[in-house]
């Protein structure tokens, strides 16, 4: 198993408990948004713990379908908990390979803060044109440059200053697809039309710098990494939150977040 796919043990709870709020609802509720009125069965791809589920069924009709995937179980255990509902279809899904044998059958799909991790990017793409009914709707988001992330780059600076020689890789991951001209490119070369592209900039809030910093230390496969290099985990910890709270105040602590967002027809 790859290093990004090492959502495991205590890191998706972690993960959805300190950085659900403050990275990823903001843009779970945008994207949600973004849904076309009257779309009665949904496909998420990369759910994650659900964070984008639970505001898709806001609007969906009582008898609309919403079929929430990921490659990472405990991820979707984790949704699962947080999100009862009969509307929902969970399934263990690859992006790459998708187990729907009906092509053409979802009006919408979804995926935050996903195609990132996907190493075939194109394949994933054309499967989700594959799905989709002709006239339908893909709806994803990708994180800006690191730069412009500042909670993260500073997680990222004092992991990399930790290590100089061998720098914990996993932060470069979610950051890696910046350019909102060569994400379209990639979309349109999976055969959608009208595909639009917007950076969309967002605040991220969260109770206190320590909050953030369990979440960025703990609740993300860096965790990993870190201990396989002996890092003293309390220490490190108390490290980013004081940088955090230096940066971005505390009680709350509040920081710029951007993301591009891509919307297209199939």
């Amino acid at each position: 198993m790859t290093e990004v796919a090492r959502f495991v043990g205590s890191i998706p709870e972690l993960y959805e408990r300190h950085l659900g709020p403050v990275l990823f609802e903001p843009y779970a509720i945008d994207l949600a948004s973004r849904v076309p009125a009257g779309s009665r069965k949904i496909l998420e791809i990369a759910a994650g713990t659900g964070r984008v589920t639970r505001r898709l069924l806001d609007d969906l009709a009582a008898d609309g379908e919403l079929v929430v995937t990921d490659l990472n179980q405990p991820m979707l255990d984790i949704a699962r908990e947080l999100s009862s509902d009969s509307r929902i279809t969970w399934q263990q899904a690859d992006a790459e390979s998708l187990p729907f044998t009906d092509d053409a059958s979802f009006d919408v799909v979804v995926c935050q803060f996903g195609i990132m991790f996907i190493p075939d990017k194109p394949q994933a793409l054309s499967e989700m044109n594959r799905v989709l009914r002709p006239g339908g709707t893909l709806l994803l988001n990708v994180w800006d440059e690191l730069a412009k992330n500042p909670m993260t780059k500073v997680l990222h600076e004092l992991a990399s200053a930790e290590f100089p020689n061998d720098p914990p890789i996993f932060m470069l991951t979610p950051f890696s697809m910046p350019d909102p001209a060569k994400l379209k490119r990639l979309i349109e070369d999976a055969g959608f039309s009208d595909v639009k592209v917007e950076t969309v900039p967002q605040f991220g809030v969260a109770d206190s710098a320590e909050d953030v910093a369990i979440g960025l230390v703990r609740g993300n496969p860096l965790w990993t990494q870190l201990v396989d290099r002996g890092v003293d985990a309390p220490a490190f910890q108390a490290k980013v939150a004081e940088a955090l709270r230096r940066e971005f105040g505390d009680n709350p602590c509040r920081s710029a977040l951007s993301a591009h967002v891509a919307t297209a027809v199939a």
